[in-house]
């Protein structure tokens, strides 16, 4: 009998991580230096997911490298992710350092959102974890601002 209540809590917290909401704040982690660089709002319109920074911890003025040369924070960095099982994907990530454009991948891993950047089969992780300090500027619900690119 344990073991049959085991195998059915086993069951059900999976199921819990595998449709996990990525919405929210997420604190971005450097992957050289380890350390917290900014926060995402990841944000639901019409059905699809779009990341947008809304704050730095350094160079808070810094501008991405795009026609225009925007402020990173305010600026879309991921758009048009699509719900597939257990992740969302068909989606754009930009790098706004380089102002290149990958497709991305995100799923929840228990309390981290992994962020997968990639070209063809090609690519590499982040670890994102959650920000439960940061407080937003309005309560407005986002639109999505997709950046102009080159």
């Amino acid at each position: 009998m344990k073991k049959i209540l085991f195998f059915i809590m086993m069951c059900i917290s999976h199921m819990a991580f595998a449709g996990e909401d990525v919405t929210g704040y997420w604190t971005t982690i450097d992957d050289e230096t380890n350390t917290a660089k900014s926060v995402v709002q990841i944000y639901e319109y019409q059905g699809k997911i779009y990341g947008r920074v809304v704050e730095l911890f350094q160079n808070k003025q810094a501008v991405a490298k795009l026609p225009d040369n925007p402020l990173i924070k305010g600026l879309d960095v991921i758009w048009d992710m699509e719900k597939q099982k257990d992740k969302y994907t068909n989606g754009k990530i930009l790098d706004p350092k380089t102002g290149k454009v990958y497709a991305c991948d995100l799923w929840r891993e228990g309390d981290k959102l992994i962020v997968r950047g990639k070209i063809a089969f090609l690519g590499r992780n982040q670890t994102w974890e959650p920000n439960k300090t940061f407080k937003s500027e309005t309560t407005a619900k986002p639109i999505p601002k997709k950046p102009r690119l080159k």
